[in-house]
């Protein structure tokens, strides 16, 4: 497992991290000896970044994650998320609210200070405002976290947040769907230091290439109950592609996948081809999938020719097609 340094945190985490939606049940059901066997193949393959957040699952994957890790030697990197309990979004952000949730997350965690915490796709208004950074400024002061980042929805978004240079990172949905960050965000986070950290790097599963028109999904699963954005923004689900329409482009993704390369792998290596890039998040509902997620920091490159290619499909067939902010 290759690593890379995560912005100004000098933290070298590795390629391939784990995010952990799944482990708070909007995958569908997951019971504690799935969610054992997939921390574990993370750590045997080299994995030391962990994606969670507050309201996942109300807390239990930030509890699943205290419970395995903390007495892991060395212990890995876990970043969490602030801004989106039903207490605070959208308009009930403030320094207390701020702290509450950490020392909150600290215990579920079992740690003393957060090693990231990660704005959590709050309001456009929020960030243009500034006050939020300077609360995270003084929980850092106070040791409450290590370092602060974002996770955004869209571009400006992103680019509000850069503004600030002592942000450390960026949580962005960033794969072969969705390529309008190449043209600004990315090269500013080069620019200025910023980790990017890429979630959502299968857009929902949808490039592993697996599913069909007629794949259905548990009712307590996302890709079932906000495949249109009925409960968040679109985006977060299949890259905002119509699910029929995203079979169909998956399909023409596949077509393209080199000798070697799983469809998977193609899509999570086109990521890791970028140079801003620090490390890309892809869930995993058992422990197979993790090895063999992990397994693309060891491929090679992707030929530039077929990063051409699909730079094409991405203007030609994909950009009409994507639906919310973006």
């Amino acid at each position: 497992m290759k690593t890379r340094i995560l912005g100004n945190t000098g933290f070298a985490v590795s390629e391939v991290g784990l995010g952990c939606w799944q482990f708070g049940g909007d995958f569908g059901p997951i019971d504690e000896a799935t969610v054992d066997g997939i921390i574990d193949a993370a750590q045997e393959a080299g994995i030391n970044f962990f994606d969670t957040a507050d309201v996942y699952g109300d807390g239990a994957s930030e509890r699943y994650l205290g419970e395995r890790l903390a007495a892991s030697k060395p212990r890995p990197f876990i970043a969490t998320k602030y801004g989106r309990a039903a207490d605070t979004y959208p308009n009930g952000y403030s320094l207390s609210s701020l702290r509450d949730r950490i020392r909150t997350a600290q215990d579920r965690l079992r740690c003393d200070s957060i090693d990231l915490l990660q704005l959590h796709c709050v309001p456009l208004a929020l960030l243009q405002r500034g006050e939020i950074f300077d609360w995270l400024r003084t929980v850092q002061q106070e040791k409450l976290i290590k370092f602060f980042g974002a996770s955004v929805e869209t571009v400006e978004e992103g680019l509000v947040c850069a503004q600030h240079d002592d942000l450390s990172s960026l949580q962005v949905i960033f794969n072969v769907f969705r390529q309008k960050l190449l043209d600004e965000l990315l090269p500013k986070a080069q620019e200025k230091n910023i980790g990017i950290i890429v979630r959502l790097p299968l857009a929902s599963g949808m490039l592993s290439g697996k599913y069909n028109a007629s794949t259905r999904f548990a009712s307590t699963d996302h890709r079932s109950y906000n495949k249109d954005g009925q409960a968040f923004s679109v985006g977060e689900t299949f890259a905002g592609i119509p699910f029929e329409k995203g079979v169909e482009l998956a399909d023409a993704v596949t077509a393209r996948t080199p000798e070697g390369y799983t469809t998977a792998q193609m899509a999570m290596r086109w990521i890791l081809d970028h140079p801003a890039v620090t490390t890309i998040i892809p869930g995993a509902s058992r422990a197979q999938q993790v090895r063999e997620n992990a397994k693309v920091s060891a491929l090679p490159p992707l030929p530039q020719t077929l990063h051409d290619d699909l730079a094409a499909f991405y203007r030609n067939e994909v950009v009409q097609h994507i639906r919310g902010a973006y």
